[in-house]
């Protein structure tokens, strides 16, 4: 039996969620993945899990892992939303293996990161918070190493530097030259030492 009072708090978790990812894909220059940004969660596949497993500080996908083991939903969301890197993994002659990510999908992956530790954590909700998030489950997962670099970087950028100037550094670098931003950091690093 679904509970009222779930319902409510999950959807409104899912809107403010949206809204703030799409403010943020917006200010990124994002706009078409701004607006399409997670409408998955809307499907019954999905909503049926927030309703069921909504606590309102994490997402009901880990609550539910929890309980049975899997979840549907979260197997129904990475299949469809390409800012997930699990969405990026492909079979090869050599098995699974994971795919480069658009630099696109990278920067809504940064946005997603960000909108969702905000929503979660609230007052509690700090320029590092999404670093860390990042760095506790980095180990556990199979994403392009490049995708890694990109990522780790734009997280790490935004807790040195806040989300305004990190904004502005993926609009008029990230976006323009894309994966070889780290080159580039990773020789003018190199030069200083």
């Amino acid at each position: 039996m679904l509970s009222m009072h779930k319902v409510r708090g999950h959807l409104k978790t899912i809107n403010q969620h949206k809204a703030k990812v799409t403010q943020l894909c917006f200010r990124c220059h994002l706009y078409k993945q701004g607006i399409l940004h997670d409408l998955s969660k809307y499907t019954w596949t999905e909503l049926k899990t927030g309703f069921t497993y909504f606590q309102g500080f994490r997402s009901p996908i880990d609550a539910q892992k929890e309980d049975i083991g899997y979840s549907l939903s979260w197997l129904h969301h990475k299949g469809r939303n390409k800012h997930h890197w699990e969405y990026w993994l492909d079979n090869g002659p050599n098995g699974v293996h994971p795919v480069k990510m658009p630099v696109n999908y990278v920067i809504e992956m940064f946005c997603d990161r960000v909108a969702a530790s905000m929503i979660y954590q609230k007052d509690q909700y700090t320029d590092h918070s999404a670093l860390d998030y990042y760095m506790q489950g980095r180990n556990r997962i199979m994403i392009h190493p490049d995708t890694d670099r990109l990522i780790l970087f734009l997280l790490q950028y935004l807790a040195d530097h806040g989300l305004d100037d990190t904004i502005d550094f993926i609009v008029h670098h990230v976006q323009k030259e894309g994966y070889s931003i780290l080159e580039d950091k990773k020789g003018s690093s190199s030069k200083q030492n």
